[in-house]
């Protein structure tokens, strides 16, 4: 956005063409990150996929 561009302007060009790939990406994985809970402390990740496939 530049100096003379106003909020309001950048808006209306967005409404007007569909997201990028890009920013398609970096939304799925904000949401990844907001929606996924941390680990818990001394858990391994593999111990977990693994528990994670045996029920299913």
């Amino acid at each position: 956005m530049s100096a003379q561009e106003s909020a309001a302007a950048v808006a209306k060009r967005s409404e007007e063409r569909p997201p990028s790939m890009r920013d398609l990406l970096a939304s799925c994985a904000a949401a990844d990150a907001v929606s996924t809970p941390p680990k818990a402390p001394g858990v391994d990740a593999d111990s977990e996929d693994e528990a994670e496939r045996d029920a299913a």
